[in-house]
């Protein structure tokens, strides 16, 4: 089977680079805490990153 072209009516790559470095770059810097991704339409559209600081 041929592979399509990606055109307008096909979607992204829903882990594209630049979603990729984002985040990598949210995971490797927090400690204690959690990181959403918001999906609309199959697709990343929103990181959202929660720091707790642990004082104990």
């Amino acid at each position: 089977m041929a592979e399509q072209e990606q055109g307008a009516d096909r979607p992204r790559d829903p882990l594209d680079e630049k979603t990729w470095k984002e985040l990598v770059a949210c995971l490797s810097t927090i400690k204690h805490g959690s990181v959403t991704l918001v999906i609309q339409n199959s697709q990343i559209i929103q990181i959202e990153k929660n720091e707790k600081l642990r004082l104990v």
